[in-house]
C-alpha cells in the first residue's frame, strides 16, 4: 500500500523528501507552483521571465529543503525564496538596462522596447495592463506588500513573515501602496 502524498502535511513531505523520495517534489510542485508563479508574475509583470523564476525558486527551495522548518507553512517559506528571486531579477535587469542605454546609437535597434506587450490591446486586458503598469511604478517594498496581501490574499502575519518585517510595517506599506496606486490610476 502506497502513501497518499496529497494527505501529507508540508512538514511530512519535507521529511519524506529528505529520504530521497522524488515523488514528493512533484507533490510540492502540484501544491505550490501556481501560487508561486502568480506571485512572481505579479511582481515582475513578465510571464515568460516569471516561469523561469518559478523554476529557479523551486530548484533553490529543493536544494535548501534541509533548512525548511516543517512546523511552518511551506508556501510562506517558498514565497520568501520567490520574493528574493524577484529582487535578484530586478537588480540584474537594472544592470542590463544601464548597459543597454550605454550602447552606441547604431546598435539601438537591438535593444528591446519598453512599450506595452501585445496582450494589452483590448478592453479588460487594457485595464489590467494599466493596473499592472501602475503597480510596476510602485517602489518594490510597496509592490511586494500589495501583491502578497491583495493578489495572493495572504494574511498580514504571513506577509510579515515572508518579508521579514513587522505586521504594523505590512499594514503601513499596504496603506501607502493603495494610496499611491490610487494616485497613479487617476483616483483621488
Amino acid at each position: 500500500m502506497s502513501l497518499d502524498l496529497s494527505r501529507c502535511s508540508d512538514g511530512e513531505l519535507a521529511a519524506l523528501a529528505r529520504t530521497g523520495r522524488q515523488d514528493v517534489y512533484r507533490e510540492f510542485l502540484a501544491r505550490y507552483k501556481a501560487p508561486v508563479f502568480r506571485l512572481i508574475r505579479s511582481n515582475i509583470a513578465d510571464a515568460d521571465e516569471a516561469m523561469d523564476l518559478t523554476q529557479e525558486t523551486f530548484v533553490a527551495g529543493f536544494a535548501a529543503l534541509a533548512r525548511y522548518d516543517g512546523e511552518r507553512p511551506f508556501r510562506t517559506w517558498i514565497s520568501r525564496i520567490a520574493i528574493n528571486k524577484c529582487r535578484d531579477w530586478a537588480r540584474r535587469r537594472a544592470v542590463r538596462s544601464f548597459f543597454a542605454r550605454a550602447l552606441p546609437l547604431e546598435s539601438a535597434h537591438d535593444v528591446a522596447s519598453e512599450g506595452p506587450t501585445p496582450d494589452v490591446e483590448a478592453g479588460d486586458r487594457a485595464e489590467l495592463a494599466r493596473v499592472r503598469a501602475a503597480m510596476g511604478e510602485l517602489p518594490h517594498n510597496l509592490r511586494e506588500v500589495l501583491v502578497l496581501r491583495g493578489v495572493e490574499d495572504l494574511s498580514q502575519s504571513e506577509a510579515a513573515e515572508i518579508l521579514k518585517v513587522s505586521e504594523k510595517t505590512i499594514e503601513t506599506r499596504l496603506y501607502r501602496a493603495r494610496a499611491k496606486l490610487r494616485v497613479l490610476l487617476g483616483g483621488e
